[in-house]
């Protein structure tokens, strides 16, 4: 007996629900442009912070590719951070530049590192192979044997550097995929001369295409023995980047804590002071830009919130309105046997429904436009589902929290003052 008066209770909730629900879309119809205005606040609200969030989300999602610039276990040491926020450029200007016999003495010294090798860089447009010139310019690396390691890539063909190209400032060049795609389309490049500001230098090497991350090219280089760019590219505000790979995962503070001494050493900094150069690491550069992405993330999350806020204010205000038009219908609708349940559920269904259908148009517009950020940087797509999932949780409390005054309002009518409105 008490099975079956469950089942039916059961039904009549299921009834209650369903009947509410289409009474809702029935309202929503017949006030179209009250309730699109209404929809198009949440949606706003929804919008802005999908959007932001997908954006953020799409890239941090290619930082490992993007940002992931060095070998594991490596490090650089540079006169300017990786990336700055912030006008402090006047700190760092002044700072003494890296020189390449520090780099010496620091390599000599340093008994941890398995590998430490000098870098620099410069652009140029001026690159040639007989009628061919490469289009929009090119990077110039100055390095040596370990640079295109640090670079995450490999020579594919023909040899690295050796000792004997940096002893002798040898004019020998190991060029990127983009170079030879430019330059060389129908013939080895090997042992051909290229043309770099006016100077000859013969290819000696090819390195393994590494495709582009945030829409610019990893393959649009030429690198040249650190010497013969010293001679050629560089002048008195040069300051060269010094790569440190360590032997192992295990032993990565310890090398760098190393080579900090050593270079504090060799640099004269005093005891008390801060370095006055930087550490560059895949991690550091990713936990810059963490912070960065943080304080977007909250700030997009304190508007989202005042316009979700201002837009529950809305449906709270329809809501009010739409009871007031409709207190004989409410009338007739108690008269004929609905509870004060059933008119609570019939204009809370109704407050919900908007906040949804307003939450599922921002959430499509937000991963849209958020998106817009994987085509300008060609980098995949993100479609955040949790932060989806915590837009619609959002819209269900405030059509909940905003629209259970005026439900409550509707539901404590009397039947009879409702029936003689007019």
């Amino acid at each position: 007996m008490l099975l079956g008066t469950n089942k039916m209770a059961s039904r009549s909730v299921k009834n209650v629900i369903k009947e509410s629900f289409w009474m809702a879309i029935d309202a929503i119809r017949e006030n179209k442009l009250r309730s699109s205005l209404t929809l198009l606040g949440i949606s706003i609200g929804v919008f802005s912070v999908i959007g932001v969030m997908t954006a953020i989300r799409t890239l941090e999602s290619s930082v490992n590719s993007g940002l992931n610039v060095f070998a594991t276990n490596t490090f650089v040491i540079q006169k300017y951070p990786e990336i700055e926020f912030g006008d402090r450029r006047g700190k760092y200007r002044n700072r003494k530049n890296i020189t390449i016999d520090q780099y010496k003495k620091l390599k000599s010294q340093a008994k941890i590192p398995l590998l430490i090798s000098p870098g620099d860089g410069s652009w140029t447009r001026n690159v040639k192979y007989r009628e061919k010139e490469v289009k929009n310019g090119v990077s110039i690396v100055g390095g040596d044997n370990g640079t295109i390691r640090f670079y995450n890539t490999y020579i594919s063909d023909g040899r690295n550097f050796v000792l004997d190209d940096i002893h002798y400032s040898k004019n020998v060049c190991v060029i990127g995929m983009d170079v030879v795609d430019q330059l060389f389309p129908f013939e080895d490049p090997i042992g051909k001369k290229i043309k770099i500001d006016g100077l000859n230098y013969f290819v000696i090497g090819i390195t393994e295409r590494q495709g582009e991350a945030f829409g610019e090219s990893k393959d649009n280089f030429i690198a040249i023995p650190i010497s013969t760019f010293a001679e050629k590219f560089s002048d008195k505000w040069s300051s060269i980047r010094i790569h440190v790979e360590s032997p192992s995962e295990e032993l990565y503070n310890k090398t760098m804590d190393e080579v900090i001494g050593l270079l504090r050493s060799i640099r004269k900094v005093p005891p008390l002071e801060e370095n006055d150069f930087e550490i560059v690491s895949n991690s550091e550069m990713i936990e810059q830009l963490s912070g960065f992405t943080n304080g977007i993330k909250l700030f997009s999350l304190c508007v989202s919130v005042i316009a979700l806020v201002v837009a529950g204010i809305g449906i709270m205000n329809i809501m009010l309105v739409s009871v007031t038009e409709r207190i004989k219908e409410i009338g007739i609708r108690k008269a004929i046997g609905a509870t004060k349940k059933d008119i609570l559920t019939q204009f809370l269904m109704e407050a919900i429904f908007l906040s949804e259908f307003g939450g599922i148009v921002g959430i499509i517009m937000g991963v849209a436009g958020g998106n817009m950020v994987a085509v300008i940087f060609n980098i995949p797509a993100v479609i955040p589902i949790d932060w989806a999932v915590i837009g619609l949780v959002v819209c269900s409390a405030i059509g909940i929290g905003f629209g259970i005054y005026p439900a409550w309002r509707a539901a404590q009518l009397d039947p009879i003052e409702s029936l003689r409105f007019e």
